[in-house]
């Protein structure tokens, strides 16, 4: 959380300074400062394994770097669940500026949407606590003795497309629902879950190759090229204030003693999230953000996620080959 917030203050400064709104640039820093689990996942499988036998310091940075991108998935959610509001409450904002200009008006209107933003959120959390455990539970009971993967599979689908409906019916983002409907099934227990992630692994490949394949419809060759040197400089840019804020907020976290550790999570976590495409897409059409940020968005996201396998696997070689930082008193 405290990486996010130095990275959304640093975009608040840039912003201010390139004459950028502050919602818009705080909405661009929030997009940028998430990681991306699924990569740095593959990165922790790869390198245990063709590495050796799993150490206590592959241990420390896994569990730290898990840990975060936890944190951050949890962000997100909550980023793709006010973004409707938000959009709501740009249009109404607009529409209202005609009849008055009053501060105190504009105030009370974002006090009346952080109330609905909230509110809805509670009720749909109360209302995803009730169905986990009167309604679930004793479907997936009976799906499960049933013994048969197709009404299992199908059966975990349909709570996604349930849930989605319930949190787009309370004007909260429909990717909200899917990311409940996962919460809810890992709360049936372990040996529940794992058998769903079995049987939905082809489901899940297939549609991350759809996600990924309709990402790259909307990077338009000609405008990477164009404003090539803009895009590399923004994304080393990125990139770099990711790396050392994760380091600053890392070296207050962590003992003196694993500064190597330090270094080694600031790298994996200084790409940006592909989940930045879905978020900018959203945030593009319900008109928060301009069609030129959206492109930037992307190319910076693309770029840094090419950058990431160098920056790790530079970062793992240099820094677990460095003794530990001894602590001096």
């Amino acid at each position: 959380m405290s990486m996010t917030m130095l990275m959304v203050l640093f975009g608040l400064v840039c912003g201010y300074f390139l004459h950028i709104a502050p919602s818009q640039s705080t909405f661009i820093a929030a997009c940028l400062s998430l990681s991306s689990t699924p990569l740095v996942v593959k990165f922790l499988g790869s390198t245990h394994k063709h590495g050796k036998a799993e150490d206590k310091e592959d241990t420390d940075y896994s569990s730290t770097l898990l840990s975060i991108l936890v944190v951050q998935d949890i962000q997100l959610g909550l980023l793709v669940a006010i973004l409707p509001a938000l959009a709501g409450a740009n249009n109404q904002l607009v529409i209202h500026e005609h009849h008055s200009s009053s501060k105190a008006f504009k105030f009370f209107h974002v006090l009346i949407l952080i109330f609905e933003i909230v509110a809805s959120l509670w009720s749909v959390l109360m209302l995803s606590f009730f169905i986990s455990r009167y309604l679930v539970s004793p479907i997936f009971y009976r799906l499960r003795g049933e013994a048969n993967k197709e009404l299992l599979l199908l059966g975990a689908v349909s709570l996604a497309f349930f849930m989605l409906t319930i949190t787009n019916s309370f004007g909260i983002s429909m990717e909200l629902g899917c990311f409940l409907a996962g919460a809810i099934l890992s709360t049936q227990g372990h040996s529940l879950v794992d058998e769903i992630q079995h049987i939905t692994e082809p489901l899940k490949d297939f549609f991350s190759a759809l996600f990924f394949t309709s990402i790259g419809l909307h990077i338009f060759p000609t405008f990477v090229l164009y404003e090539f040197s803009i895009l590399l400089s923004l994304t080393f840019v990125v990139v770099i204030t990711k790396c050392m804020t994760a380091a600053f907020v890392l070296g207050f976290l962590l003992p003196t003693t694993d500064s190597n550790i330090k270094w080694i999570v600031a790298s994996g976590l200084a790409q940006v999230s592909e989940f930045s495409f879905v978020l900018g897409s959203r945030a593009r059409r319900l008109g928060i953000l301009s069609r030129e940020v959206y492109l930037l968005i992307l190319g910076i996201t693309t770029l840094s996620l090419l950058l990431a396998p160098v920056l790790w696997h530079f970062s793992t070689y240099r820094f677990k080959r460095l003794p530990r930082s001894v602590n001096v008193h």
